[in-house]
């Protein structure tokens, strides 16, 4: 049976088409689409659960996975098949699952997941700027219940003109590359990297993404009606006790409402929630009745967050008793670590991260191989968040999603600093050591200053902050440096992170709807304000850049010779390049571009890196015509001397070109070790062979007048 299929095109501004396309495959899945931009193919489908699972919150998996045969590909490894997930395929999931996860019912509890497949690639096209509309497209079609549409486009700007969804090689031309999300009212996530591009510049490109998205949007609506709308489907709605929530609050809210007020730090302020909690279970709680009590609690969070906004919004006092726009205590240390090529320490209020720079050769540099790119990257930085950071204790399972993206966010709002000739593949990890709020902030400024003090000439500085938000009907506050606590309850989690020119990265999620473009203005000249503040405390601490690399930090030199020398430089099996290695304790690397030999040379000691200089001078020595050379004589001829340029580049100096005058013997000339000047003359015409001389410096004899 040939399938019934239905589509509709998105028509971008420069004439590109996208393609939505559903009824060929996949039709058992809850939903399934096909979203398509020239040979770019990505299969979205999804499939909730007809039972709910014991949970209290939205169990949904977000997956995104690029395949090989995609692009025409054999998988790297042993096993020749797809594994785990990459961190840029995480880094997709996560761009999805964040603007998805808000528009499922708060008391929908099914078993959901959203799965979107690479099944063709396009080297024009960049399939995770797709992987949001495709998702959404696939829900419209099903009967799950979700609250409207919405998709995610890609912002470049080359010059003074916006692209929507531009190719890698036009992104490598931007100033700008930002990730938007959002619905047809609103803007509900953005995560970008800009080269120091204002404020101003920033809120532009997203209405510009915006106005795309309404397409996509409109699309979408117009496929699933075309298709035919579903009823959505019935699910177990969460129970609820009217009564019994108003007899919590009114018993809580306004000892929650005292508490919030003190100011007081994180683990004291926990301590009397934690105590006012277990006095309202004793209370209400029912030990026959388990639904009961987890009501309770529930009705207990509810009160404590509503008293914690009030508060903000009547009084104007946060949870740490600062302003709204206040930022916590900062200080600052450099070269903790003696044995590190660069650290630092920065300590705002209770987050806390102590970064580490590591420099090495091209051969450290992160490998990507991927479906859609196979590329190094020569500065990189990991993000580490254990446990102990916020007081817990739990197994470590390995990097977590977080982590990737936090990671990510820093090293985003780093690298655009990193110079373009900078010799080293640098790597920065970040240890969070303290966490109350924006730990990847922190993270930015440590590895600003641990960048600064291992010497690497960055251009500027760099500092983040977290702003948040909370509002209620007419009234809103905006937060600079937020708790983690006031991310949970608040409106807006917003990253920004930047130079004293301009914004270099950004990450924001939003909550709520319909969050108007004056409060994101609003948003940002705050947040520009306290990121010019820390970036103040930044400077104070280390106000420039280490003139050099630490004494105990490699050096790294960069030497070119001829491509044909290659082979020479690295001998046979490697021996030549493996015993410089061991007799300098330098590490070298040697790579062909454009028919040079680009080689590294690492070493502490720099009388080692010039040896290795010396030999590799030697190797590829080639005496030029006409050019005088001071040799050394290694053995004695009857028809001449062997003698040396440099070891391993010898000539014969014939017994004619000694002198003027006949020589008999080569011994009334010359002795072993001798170091003489001689003249290159290139291919002897006669011998085709390498021709020097002596006798060309020495004056010649004036001629003997003829007598007769």
């Amino acid at each position: 049976m040939i399938p019934k299929v239905f589509n509709q095109k998105i028509k971008l501004t420069d004439g590109r088409e996208i393609i939505l396309e559903t009824g060929k495959l996949a039709k058992l899945a809850d939903g399934s689409v096909v979203v398509r931009m020239g040979n770019c193919m990505l299969l979205a489908t999804v499939v909730s659960s007809r039972k709910p699972s014991p949970v209290d919150f939205l169990p949904l998996t977000v997956d995104y996975r690029e395949k090989f045969a995609a692009a025409g590909r054999f998988p790297g490894g042993f096993f020749k098949r797809e594994a785990r997930p990459s961190n840029e395929e995480i880094l997709t999931m996560r761009l999805v699952d964040r603007v998805l996860r808000p528009l499922f019912p708060k008391d929908y509890h099914y078993e959901t997941q959203v799965m979107i497949q690479l099944m063709s690639h396009d080297e024009n096209v960049m399939p995770d700027s797709l992987a949001g509309l495709a998702a959404s497209a696939a829900i419209q079609l099903s009967d799950i219940p979700f609250e409207y549409p919405i998709s995610e486009v890609r912002v470049g700007r080359i010059g003074n003109d916006f692209i929507v969804n531009p190719s890698k090689s036009q992104l490598a031309e931007s100033d700008i590359d930002i990730m938007i999300g959002a619905s047809e009212d609103s803007i509900a996530m953005v995560e970008g990297e800009f080269k120091e591009i204002s404020e101003k510049e920033m809120l532009e490109a997203i209405k510009f993404g915006h106005e795309a998205i309404k397409d996509q949007i409109n699309a979408q609506k117009k496929l699933a009606k075309q298709v035919g709308l579903k009823d959505t489907r019935e699910y177990e709605e969460e129970v609820n006790d009217e009564t019994l929530e108003k007899l919590i609050s009114d018993f809580a809210y306004k000892e929650c409402y005292e508490i919030a007020k003190k100011g007081l730090p994180k683990q004291k302020r926990s301590e009397l929630f934690t105590a006012l909690k277990e006095s309202i279970e004793e209370k209400f709680n029912d030990d026959e009745d388990e639904e009961r009590n987890v009501l309770v609690s529930k009705y207990f969070s509810s009160t404590q967050k509503n008293a914690i906004r009030d508060l903000v919004l009547d009084k104007g006092i946060r949870l740490d008793g600062r302003k709204s726009d206040q930022i916590r205590d900062i200080w600052c240390e450099v070269d903790y670590l003696p044995s590190t090529h660069g650290s630092s320490i920065f300590t705002r209020g209770e987050t806390q991260a102590l970064a580490t720079v590591t420099l090495g050769t091209s051969r450290e540099a992160n490998m990507i191989d991927l479906p859609t790119e196979q590329s190094e990257e020569n500065f990189y930085l990991h993000y580490n968040f254990p446990p102990f950071s916020t007081g817990e204790a739990r197994p470590l399972r390995g990097t977590s999603r977080r982590e990737i993206g936090h990671g990510n966010l820093a090293q985003r709002a780093l690298k655009k600093v990193i110079p373009s000739d900078c010799p080293y593949t640098v790597r920065i990890v970040s240890e969070v050591l303290e966490s109350n709020g924006s730990s990847s902030m922190a993270t930015v400024c440590a590895g600003t200053m641990a960048l600064m003090d291992s010497g690497i000439q960055i251009t500027k500085p760099v500092s983040g902050i977290a702003m948040g938000l909370i509002s209620k009907e007419d009234k809103h506050a905006i937060l600079s440096d937020i708790l983690g606590d006031e991310d949970h309850l608040g409106d807006m989690d917003f990253k920004v992170t930047g130079t004293d020119n301009g914004i270099t990265a950004c990450q924001m999620d939003i909550k709520i709807k319909g969050l108007s473009y004056d409060i994101l203005s609003k948003a940002l000249d705050q947040a520009r304000i306290g990121r010019l503040n820390i970036l103040e405390k930044i400077v104070e601490t280390i106000p420039e850049n280490s003139k050099d690399v630490k004494s105990h930090a490699p050096k790294m030199i960069k030497v070119s010779i001829p491509g044909d020398y290659i082979g020479a430089v690295i001998g046979p099996g490697g021996k030549v390049i493996q015993e410089l290695q061991k007799e300098t304790d330098t590490t070298i690397v040697i790579e062909e571009k454009d028919e040079k030999g680009e080689i590294e040379i690492l070493g502490v000691n720099q009388e080692k890196i010039d040896l290795v200089i010396e030999r590799i001078n030697q190797i590829t020595f080639e005496p030029k015509i006409g050019n005088t050379y001071n040799v050394k004589v290694i053995k004695i001829l009857d028809f001449g001397a062997v003698v040396e340029f440099v070891p391993g580049k010898e000539v014969l100096l014939h017994i004619s070109e000694l002198a003027w005058e006949r020589v008999n013997s080569v011994n009334d000339v010359l002795k072993i070790n001798d170091t003489l000047d001689v003249k290159y003359f290139g291919i002897d015409p006669k011998t085709r062979k390498q021709k020097v001389s002596r006798k060309a410096l020495l004056p010649r004899p004036e001629k003997k007048e003829d007598k007769n």
